[in-house]
C-alpha cells in the first residue's frame, strides 16, 4: 500500500467519529463530526485511504469518498472487532478501523453503485411486504381457529373463507369483532395488491437488465434470484475465483482444520448472504421437484438426479446452488451467455 494517510470513520446517523492517522499509525486526531462536516472533510483532504465498517450508510460515504479520489476500504464489523483495544467507545471503534485498514490480509466488503443499491432496496421492500402478508395471514388464521374456523393453507383458501365468515349472520360473532376482522382482512388484501405492484416494477427492471436476463437462464434462478446474484457478483474482480464467490454467498462447506488434518463440515448458517442463499436453495428444490416428473435433458440434470439419490434433496439443492453461483460468476466475468449442453438422443 502506498504511504497514504488513513481516515477511519465510525458511521452513525448524525454524529460520526473520525480518526485520522498516517501510514505508520500515528494519530493526528480522533474526534466527532457532523454529517456535513464529514462530507466537507472528504472533499478537502488530500488523497487518503478512507476506511469504515460495512454497515448502514457505508455505500453512500464510500461512493462520496471515491468521487473525491480517495481509496475506499469497507471492512466487516467482525474483522474490525479483533483490533479494538479497551472498552467499546466511538473513539476506540474508529481507532480499530484505522488499524484494521492498514492490515494487508484484511478481506474487504464490496461497494455497490447507486443503481445496484436502488435495485437491492426495491427487493428489500418487496421482501418486507411479503413478510407482512404472511404475518397478517397467520394472525387471521390463528384468531379464527380459536373461534372454531379451521382454514386450510394458501391465500386462495383464505380469500374463499373469510368473506363468508364476515357475511354469516348466524355465527354469533359480535358486530365490533366483525368490524376489526374486516379491517385486518382489508389490510391483507391491500398488502397483496402492493406486492403485485412492487413485483411488476421490479420485474420490469429485470427485463431491461441484460445481466439479469442472462442469469435467469441458470437452473432454478428466477427474477428475484437474478437481481441478488447480479448485485453480489457485480464486481467479479472482488473475488479470486468462483469458489471464493460461492464462499461469500455461503454455499460452500465450513473448514475447521488443524495439525495437518482437514475437517470439512456443513455450510454455515451464520455467515454468507442468507437471503440470496435462500432464493437459490428454493429455486434448486423447484428444479429437483420438476426432475421427478420428467426425464433429464442435460448432463447437469443427470448429475443432480444421481446426487439426490445418493445424498438427498437438501444436499443436492445446496450443491446446485453452489454450481449456479460459480457459473454466474463466470458468466458475468467473461460476459457470456449460459448455454447448457444437451444430452445426445440415443
Amino acid at each position: 500500500m502506498k504511504k497514504l494517510n488513513v481516515i477511519a470513520i465510525d458511521l452513525a446517523k448524525n454524529v460520526f467519529q473520525v480518526c485520522k492517522t498516517d501510514y505508520l499509525g500515528t494519530v493526528f486526531f480522533n474526534k466527532t463530526m457532523s454529517r456535513n462536516a464529514l462530507k466537507e472533510l472528504l472533499v478537502k483532504e488530500k488523497v487518503s485511504v478512507v476506511a469504515m465498517e460495512s454497515c448502514s450508510g457505508a455505500h453512500y460515504f464510500a461512493r462520496h469518498a471515491k468521487e473525491n479520489g480517495h481509496t475506499v476500504k469497507s471492512i466487516s464489523a467482525r474483522s474490525v472487532k479483533a483490533f479494538r483495544q479497551g472498552q467499546k467507545t466511538d473513539a476506540n471503534d474508529a481507532l480499530a478501523i484505522a488499524v484494521a485498514a492498514r492490515q494487508p490480509h484484511i478481506k474487504l466488503s464490496r461497494v455497490i453503485t447507486l443503481e445496484e443499491q436502488c435495485l437491492q432496496s426495491m427487493e428489500c421492500m418487496r421482501d418486507l411486504l411479503v413478510k407482512q402478508k404472511v404475518s397478517l395471514s397467520n394472525q387471521l388464521r390463528s384468531i379464527l381457529l380459536d373461534l372454531g374456523y379451521a382454514i386450510p393453507q394458501g391465500d386462495s383458501q383464505l380469500k374463499q373463507s373469510i368473506p363468508g365468515i364476515l357475511e354469516d349472520a348466524e355465527n354469533d360473532l359480535s358486530i365490533p369483532f366483525r368490524s376489526v376482522l374486516s379491517c385486518l382482512w382489508q389490510r391483507f388484501l391491500k398488502t397483496i395488491e402492493e406486492i403485485a405492484d412492487v413485483e411488476k416494477t421490479l420485474f420490469r427492471e429485470v427485463r431491461q437488465d441484460e445481466t439479469c436476463q442472462r442469469l435467469q437462464a441458470l437452473e432454478g434462478v428466477g427474477p428475484v434470484g437474478a437481481i441478488a446474484l447480479r448485485i453480489v457478483l457485480s464486481n467479479p474482480e472482488h473475488f479470486k475465483n468462483g469458489r471464493e464467490a460461492s464462499a461469500c454467498v455461503g454455499v460452500t462447506p465450513v473448514q475447521h482444520s488443524s495439525g495437518g488434518k482437514e475437517k470439512i463440515g456443513s455450510i454455515s448458517r451464520l455467515s454468507g448472504h442468507n437471503k440470496l442463499r435462500s432464493h437459490l436453495f428454493k429455486g434448486a428444490l423447484a428444479v429437483i421437484r420438476s426432475l421427478e416428473k420428467r426425464p433429464c435433458r442435460t448432463p447437469k440434470e443427470v448429475w443432480l438426479k444421481d446426487l439426490v439419490a445418493r445424498r438427498g434433496k437438501k444436499v443436492a439443492a445446496i450443491a446446485l446452488a453452489n454450481k449456479n453461483v460459480r457459473t454466474a460468476y463466470a458468466l458475468i466475468k467473461q460476459n457470456k451467455e449460459y448455454k447448457p449442453q444437451l444430452l445426445i438422443a440415443a
